[in-house]
């Protein structure tokens, strides 16, 4: 059995990333991308579909573990009868051929430890030729190859590799694993210790360009460097997980492949690394979406892959049982082609930001803004699949209604704040229209709260982004009047469900753990009406439920009290970033901290608390 989400912490270097468990097995790895097949897979299985395990033989005490300081690089002791080893895992980020570098250093008594690898390429599905090499072995199959450095005493035993060693206090050894396309020569043997070294210096250098200097600093730069962990460097994308199929729900089918880039994330997500103080990550992530988003507006995806690439085809792994028997496995994922309005308001959100903030100017935005705009003003009318990627019947979700009006709000800012030439009056007539639509057939005046979609009566935790991005403002009678919906039947066991899941609704069976980001929204909306106390409440019962490294997933069962979905959640951890810089109070903050007019967690606001917007 894997372990349980939560007892995984995070190696990576900036194109892909392992998870490594509390008992020191790496049981999640792609190489050399985030999306290629996986050499170890017995996270969503068992061993022999893959993982690299290095623990003492001998019964063990205790085991605690952390991050060295302000870097990726994972320690873990282990504290047995015969004394204490440390585990040292850690990925270089990449200069050539990606690595991965365990060191196991004794540091009292004299304690027997076993390694146990097995290699199992393209998701545990395939056995690979092993050969001894000078100092190692070498596995090959089809265009892979792993190579297994060390000066530990290996043998092969049943299609694995396996070694037995005992270290004295003070005594030290390093394995490497390293990856290279199997039709080319092997790479050099890697300077393990150098490695190491040098990885420490880069995160080091990195975490100290962390500008944010709030009281939850530990957790805010932690998000940040995962953030910066799960972003593909050579594009600049960021993946939403590194891992694919982890269950909302245990037993569940609601699993999906994360390893890919979203463009709902893209306003959260340039906002939480330009608090960060990481304008060049930030600008590398804006131009990977413009990149990836030109083209015909109505062909445009609502996620790419890591390289902008459109083709993300489905389909299920029958060999693998899933994450504790929670199959389907899934790789590649068929919501790349559904229809979701929404994240058209989503880029014109990021490229107001952008500008906001001062990033670098773009020559090609204003260009694909005005065409992307263009088939908004018809396009806003029809039904999509809505930003939780339903798989029932399209409908008219009031969520994606607010996201097409933003998509006009922030181009008649960007004539009105920035100079930008564009039709603004008929823009101004459009936001309208569109604004009256939403407030005539989104908002239920029975429950006095806005729905999940037109004609509908049931909620949605989205509805808490309408005084977020400015919709309206954050006193209005119907905005005060859906959150309080929201807090009566979406806030449950102290955290906030999406939407209640059934069939009806989005064609799968019903339940699922509460979505994180959501309650982050909760508390970002509590500080907006000036209700710190209980938006801090909410959001340290929130970081509480940190794993022991500082991670978080998609969804939590408070239950069970277990982490679930995929891990470590990209979405999350910017959420965690966004409010702890929103939950500082208005009357502290300079005005280079405000996002917005009304200091929201989206990027703009100030509009009219009737049917129809004012212009600022």
């Amino acid at each position: 059995m894997p372990a349980p989400i939560e007892d995984y912490a995070l190696i990576g270097d900036c194109q892909t990333a392992a998870l490594v468990s509390r008992e020191g097995s790496i049981d999640w790895l792609c190489f050399p991308r985030f999306d290629s097949g996986a050499c170890f897979a017995a996270l969503l299985g068992n061993p022999e579909h893959g993982r690299w395990q290095i623990v003492p033989a001998g019964e063990i005490r205790s085991i605690t573990r952390r991050y060295r300081g302000d870097t990726l690089i994972l320690e873990t002791d282990f504290e047995t009868d015969d004394g204490l080893v440390t585990l040292v895992d850690c990925m270089p980020p990449r200069t050539c051929e990606p690595d991965l570098i365990r060191t196991v250093i004794c540091k009292r008594g004299r304690v027997p430890l076993h390694m146990h690898l097995v290699i199992r390429f393209d998701y545990g599905s395939i056995v690979p030729w092993v050969r001894r090499i000078d100092g190692g072995i070498l596995a090959i199959a089809g265009p892979d190859s792993l190579i297994l450095q060390t000066d530990v005493p290996i043998r092969g035993e049943n299609l694995t590799t396996v070694a037995d060693f005992t270290l004295n206090a003070g005594e030290q050894v390093k394995f490497s694993l390293m990856w290279y396309p199997s039709h080319e020569a092997p790479p050099p043997r890697l300077d393990a210790a150098r490695a190491v070294a040098d990885t420490e210096s880069f995160w080091k250098e990195w975490s100290g360009r962390c500008t944010y200097q709030g009281e939850w600093r530990d957790a805010v730069l932690r998000s940040l460097i995962t953030l910066k962990a799960l972003t593909y460097a050579p594009t600049g994308g960021m993946v939403a997980a590194p891992t694919t199929s982890l269950p909302e729900q245990i037993g569940s089918v609601r699993n999906w492949d994360y390893r890919y880039c979203w463009l709902r994330d893209a306003t959260f997500t340039l906002y939480a690394l330009m608090s960060g103080g990481y304008e060049t990550e930030a600008s590398a992530f804006r131009e990977w979406l413009l990149r990836a988003v030109a083209g015909n507006p109505a062909q445009l995806n609502i996620m790419y892959g890591i390289a902008g690439e459109r083709r993300l085809t489905e389909i299920e792994l029958s060999w693998l049982p899933g994450y504790e028997d929670s199959a389907p496995v899934r790789i590649g994922n068929a919501a790349h082609e559904q229809f979701q309005l929404d994240v058209f308001g989503e880029i014109m959100d990021a490229a107001h930001l952008g500008r906001r903030v001062g990033l670098p100017h773009a020559k090609t935005s204003w260009k694909l803004q005005l065409a992307l705009l263009k088939f908004v003003s018809t396009a806003w009318k029809e039904p999509d699949e809505g930003i939780w990627e339903v798989r029932g019947p399209r409908r008219h979700f009031t969520h994606s209604k607010v996201m097409a009006w933003v998509a006009v709000d922030r181009m008649i800012k960007a004539v009105e704040q920035f100079g930008y030439s564009g039709s603004v009056d008929t823009w101004r007539a459009l936001r309208g229209e569109i604004h009256a639509d939403i407030c005539r057939q989104g908002f239920d005046t029975t429950q006095n709260s806005f729905v999940q979609s037109y004609g509908a009566t049931e909620l949605d935790a989205s509805l808490l982004l309408i005084p977020l991005v400015g919709f309206l403002p954050v006193d209005d009678p119907r905005v005060t009047g859906t959150v309080a919906a929201i807090e009566r039947e979406l806030l449950q066991e102290g955290f906030v469900i999406r939407y209640p899941t059934h069939r009806q609704i989005d064609g799968l069976p019903p339940g699922e753990g509460r979505f994180l980001p959501c309650t982050f929204w909760l508390a970002d909306t509590y500080a907006l009406q000036g209700r710190y106390t209980e938006a801090r409440e909410l959001f340290e019962r929130l970081l509480s439920l940190q794993n022991d490294v500082g991670l978080l997933s998609e969804e939590y069962d408070p239950a069970s009290r277990r982490l679930l979905g995929n891990f470590p959640q990209a979405f999350t951890h910017v959420a965690l970033v966004n409010t702890a810089c929103n939950l500082v109070p208005r009357q502290q903050k300079s005005p280079a901290e405000h996002r917005s007019g009304d200091g929201g967690t989206h990027t703009d606001s100030g509009d009219s608390p009737g049917s129809q917007p004012r212009d600022r």
